[in-house]
């Protein structure tokens, strides 16, 4: 794949759409920055951690492809110029608000590591931690406050949303009752900001409210894809692929999908599965033998098509907008999801 066409390691087709799209990514991440950077050293060291460790900026590149598509549409006259600055704003306040997530998360969960690196709660503390996703969250809101009302009571929404879908997932360790009840939850804690990143991007580029639908269900199911993806790679890889330790649902009796399929199959696999999985795994040998058992069983291969069936939806909920390099980027992000399962 040409190196002119790639924003984030991930190839969007087209060059002159890759350097809009890299010069859009960069104004989110110096106004993530410059707004963590008040004069006080320690939160703004804190709260940059994460940011700084890397990530694929997934939720921001989200809002200025689902930007572009609707400018394609509406106006291409306006293809070649900068975003607007709300546009910017949204891309910053939606990584903000996740990157905030994450160390409430990393604390939740006592993980040792966060994409490949210690994680903060490992490195300062839990209450340093929760504090640095606070302040994230603090500076997140003094964007939003140049947004308008309709933006904060958009994001309200969004993060009423995330935090049920993360209460839910706590409250019923170790004894989610199906796959629904898991789709519900995922849709709560990963999905819902990454269609409000859809949703955004396409509102403040000007599409119609039948756009901005189409755009936010296809981030939507684009984020549902997302999260399975993750599940499944916390049991199949190892952790020099996922920057995580395998197995840290397990531990913490959370049953993600594939896990939920494997425990309904029929024969020795699920009959073990059984026995093991009665709440969080603390024993590493039971983990080590719950995830060779996973890795091979039918759970895994159902999660996998679940995940190109999101695939579909995504790039149906599309199909209202004409053919654009834009468009055709948008396909190639979710796809990009998807190939990371296997």
């Amino acid at each position: 794949m040409a190196e002119d066409t790639q924003v984030s390691g991930i190839d969007l087709g087209d060059a002159a759409l890759a350097a809009r799209t890299t010069r859009g990514m960069q104004q989110v991440e110096d106004l993530m920055y410059s707004s963590l950077d008040n004069g006080h050293a320690m939160p703004t060291l804190t709260a940059s951690y994460l940011a700084q460790a890397g990530g694929k900026r997934f939720r921001p590149l989200m809002v200025l492809l689902a930007a572009q598509v609707a400018i394609a549409e509406n106006s291409p006259a306006s293809v070649t110029e900068e975003f607007t600055a709300n546009v910017i704003r949204s891309g910053a306040v939606i990584e903000m608000i996740h990157l905030a997530s994450l160390y409430h998360d990393d604390v939740m969960d006592e993980a040792p590591q966060r994409r490949g690196t210690d994680s903060a709660n490992n490195r300062w503390g839990n209450s340093v931690a929760i504090l640095a996703g606070d302040y994230l969250f603090a500076a997140a809101s003094a964007i939003m406050s140049d947004m308008g009302t309709q933006a904060v009571r958009w994001i309200s929404e969004t993060f009423a949303e995330l935090v049920n879908g993360q209460m839910e997932e706590t409250v019923h360790a170790g004894s989610m009752e199906s796959a629904e009840a898991y789709l519900r939850v995922i849709h709560g804690k990963t999905a819902s900001l990454i269609a409000t990143a859809g949703h955004f991007g396409a509102h403040y580029a000007g599409a119609s409210e039948e756009q901005v639908a189409a755009l936010q269900k296809a981030a939507h199911a684009t984020g549902m894809a997302f999260q399975i993806v993750d599940d499944v790679i916390d049991i199949a890889s190892e952790s020099t692929q996922s920057g995580k330790t395998p197995g840290t649902d397990l531990r913490e009796g959370v049953f993600t999908l594939p896990v939920l399929y494997a425990l309904d199959e029929e024969g020795p696999v699920g009959d073990r599965l059984r026995e093991i999985l009665t709440g969080p795994v603390t024993d590493e040998n039971l983990v080590e033998e719950a995830l060779t058992l996973l890795r091979g069983s039918a759970g895994m291969r159902q999660a996998r098509e679940t995940v190109y069936a999101y695939r579909g939806e995504a790039k149906d909920a599309l199909s209202i907008f004409q053919d654009s390099p834009a468009k055709e980027a948008f396909f190639r992000l979710v796809d990009f999801t998807v190939a990371r399962v296997g």
